[in-house]
């Protein structure tokens, strides 16, 4: 299993809707808005790194409202 937080900038007004939108990928554990230079932090988990990546490419980043994603990793030190 590997997780990751999705980190994601919206266009303005967007990230409530853009949030309540990812929620509903499977995959997404968590999504929420938040305030910062990021406005919604999405914790996703995934069976291997290419099918995290297919879900952070070809589903998150699809949602309208979305400008850009950082991914990162969970690793266990």
């Amino acid at each position: 299993m590997v997780q990751a937080y999705v980190l994601i900038q919206t266009e303005v007004g967007k990230a409530a809707v853009v949030a309540e939108e990812v929620r509903n990928i499977p995959g997404v554990e968590t999504a929420d808005d938040v305030t910062g230079p990021y406005d919604v932090i999405v914790r996703a988990s995934s069976d291997d790194v290419d099918s995290l990546g297919k879900l952070v490419v070809a589903k998150i980043q699809g949602v309208d409202g979305i400008t850009r994603t950082l991914t990162c990793p969970v690793v266990h030190l």
